[in-house]
C-alpha cells in the first residue's frame, strides 16, 4: 500500500524542498544585487535591500552651510535647504559629531559669538549672526532624516559610459564578448566532428583515443597555463585574442567531444545505415541528419562553455593581459573593488551587468540543458 497511485513518497517531497531551497539561494542574492544597483549609496549603506521600497530613517552625512548672506534686522541672514530631493523629513539634528540628535525640527541651536542656527522638518535652515561670516568657515548640520524611497539609473550610466579603473564598464563588457563567443563556437565546431568520428566512424586507435579524452578531462587547467603560454609565445600568438581562442578550445575540447560523443552513440543505428545505403557520405550524415539531432548536447555543452570563458579571470590574464583595451569584465570588477571599494552602488551596478548576459543565455537554452546533460547515460 506504500506505492498507491497519486501517492508521493517521502524522497520525492525531500528532492522537491532540496531544489526549491537551492532556487531560493541563488534567486535570492541575484534579486538583492539588481535591486541594490538601482539604489543610491546612501541608501545601500544605511539598509539592506528588502528595504528598498520603505522610508528609511537614516543619519544622513554632515552638510556644511553654505548661501548668500543678506543683511536683515541688524543681523546677517543666510538662508537655504539641506536637502535637494522631495521627501525628506528631518527627526533630529545636531551641529556636532559628538550630538548628532541634540535638536528637534524647528529649534534653534545657539554656535556662540552671537549666531544661531535653526533647521526645519524639511531641511531648511537659517543661519543667524550678529556679525558678517564672509571669510569664516560656517558650520556643518548633522541630520537624522527620514528618507522615501530612492531608484536611480544613474549606476548604470556610470558603469556603462564613465570610464573608472583606466576603462569603462562597456569597452570591458565587449572584451569579454569577443572573447566568449569565438571560445564557444570554435570548441563546438572541433568537437563536433571529433565526436562523430568516435562514434560511428572505425579506425584503428579509437579506443586509445576515447580512454585519452576521458583522461584530459581531470587534468587541473593550472597545470598547462605556463606551457601553453610558452607555446604560444614561441609561435608568435602570446599576447591576444587568437591566443586566448586557441587556449579556452584546447581546454574545453574534452568535455565537447566526451558529451558530444555520448550523445551520438545513443542515436539510432537506423538511420545511419539507412543514410548509407541511399549513397550518403560520412560528411553528408554527419551535417544533415547527425548535427540537427545532436542539438541538445550542443546547446548544454555551449552553456557550459559560454559560462566559463565569460566568467574567467585566469586565463585572461595569462594569455590576454591587463591592458585597459584587452581587460575584460572580471579583471575591471577586480581593479572596482579595489580603487572603489566603497561605492557600492558602483559595484553593485558592474557585477549585475557582468552577471546579465550568462543570466539570458542560461534561461533561453536551459530547456536543452539536462536532456544534453543526460546523453547516453541510459539505454
Amino acid at each position: 500500500m506504500d506505492n498507491i497511485a497519486g501517492k508521493k513518497p517521502a524522497l520525492t517531497w525531500a528532492v522537491h524542498l532540496s531544489v526549491g531551497l537551492l532556487v531560493l539561494l541563488w534567486v535570492i542574492p541575484t534579486l538583492g544585487l539588481l535591486v541594490s544597483s538601482f539604489r543610491s549609496g546612501d541608501q545601500i549603506v544605511s539598509s539592506g535591500w528588502w528595504d528598498a521600497l520603505f522610508t528609511q530613517e537614516q543619519q544622513m552625512a554632515p552638510i556644511r552651510i553654505e548661501g548668500e548672506e543678506v543683511a536683515r534686522d541688524g543681523a546677517f541672514v543666510i538662508e537655504g535647504r539641506l536637502f535637494t530631493a522631495e521627501g525628506v523629513a528631518v527627526s533630529a539634528w545636531g551641529t556636532s559629531s559628538r550630538e548628532p540628535t541634540a535638536f528637534e525640527p524647528g529649534a534653534t541651536a545657539d554656535l556662540g559669538d552671537g549666531q544661531t542656527v535653526t533647521v526645519q522638518a524639511d531641511g531648511a535652515y537659517v543661519l543667524t549672526s550678529a556679525t558678517t561670516t564672509e571669510g569664516t568657515r560656517l558650520p556643518r548640520i548633522f541630520t537624522t532624516a527620514a528618507t522615501p524611497p530612492e531608484f536611480t539609473t544613474n549606476n548604470y550610466n556610470t558603469v556603462l559610459f564613465s570610464p573608472m579603473a583606466g576603462q569603462s564598464i562597456f569597452q570591458a563588457f565587449m572584451n569579454t564578448a569577443t572573447v566568449a563567443i569565438p571560445a564557444t563556437i570554435i570548441p563546438i565546431l572541433v568537437a563536433a566532428f571529433a565526436a562523430y568520428a568516435l562514434a560511428w566512424m572505425e579506425f584503428p586507435g579509437r579506443a586509445l583515443l576515447i580512454a585519452a579524452i576521458v583522461g584530459l578531462l581531470v587534468v587541473p587547467l593550472q597545470l598547462a597555463l605556463i606551457p601553453l603560454l610558452q607555446i604560444h609565445n614561441a609561435i608568435g600568438i602570446g599576447k591576444g585574442y587568437l591566443g586566448i581562442w586557441l587556449a579556452h578550445t584546447g581546454f574545453g575540447l574534452p568535455l565537447a567531444i566526451y558529451l558530444l560523443r555520448n550523445y551520438m552513440v545513443g542515436l539510432p543505428r537506423d538511420i545511419i545505415e539507412n543514410a548509407k545505403v541511399d549513397g550518403a557520405t560520412d560528411f553528408q550524415i554527419f551535417t544533415k541528419i547527425i548535427l540537427p539531432l545532436s542539438f541538445p548536447a550542443l546547446a548544454s555543452f555551449a552553456i557550459f562553455q559560454f559560462l566559463w570563458t565569460w566568467n574567467d579571470l585566469l586565463v585572461a590574464l595569462v594569455f590576454l593581459g591587463t591592458s585597459n583595451d584587452q581587460q575584460v569584465l572580471t579583471g575591471n570588477i577586480v581593479n572596482l573593488m579595489g580603487s572603489r571599494g566603497g561605492d557600492w552602488e558602483i559595484l553593485s551596478a558592474s557585477a549585475f551587468v557582468s552577471i546579465a548576459v550568462p543570466l539570458v543565455v542560461f534561461f533561453s537554452m536551459q530547456r536543452f540543458l539536462v536532456r544534453g546533460l543526460l546523453a547516453g547515460s541510459v539505454k
